[in-house]
């Protein structure tokens, strides 16, 4: 049998993308929907979403959870689903966190080791 969560998963946020860049133009043109994440049986959706501008992701955030019910309501229209997910909108920090552990490994290979032997 296919992934169905997957494809409601892939379906959902295709149609968040769209709904979220039609909302608040100044905020959410440079916004972005990442991933979803379905529950085991798809009646609540985590949407990971971060802006181009990093200091604007808690505000696009706070955005976005403040006005779930009317995205929700948009997104039932467009769903040809049973039961449209809930919606928690969460700030997607993996570029971030993907960042430091690039500079981390970039200072390992900056910094050689010297080992000096001692002669007798």
């Amino acid at each position: 049998m296919a992934d169905k969560k997957g494809r409601i998963a892939a379906i959902v946020s295709k149609d968040l993308a769209d709904i979220v860049w039609g909302l608040k133009p100044d905020l959410t043109n440079l916004a972005s929907v990442n991933e979803v994440e379905m529950n085991f049986d798809n009646t609540l959706a985590h949407v990971y979403v971060s802006h181009l501008k990093p200091e604007m992701v808690d505000i696009l955030v706070t955005f976005l959870n403040a006005h779930k019910g009317e995205i929700r309501s948009q997104l039932a229209h467009k769903l040809d689903i049973y039961k449209v997910p809930d919606l928690v909108f969460i700030k997607d920090d993996l570029y971030e966190r993907g960042a430091k552990i690039d500079a981390i490994m970039a200072s390992w290979h900056e910094k050689p080791t010297k080992t000096k032997k001692k002669s007798k």
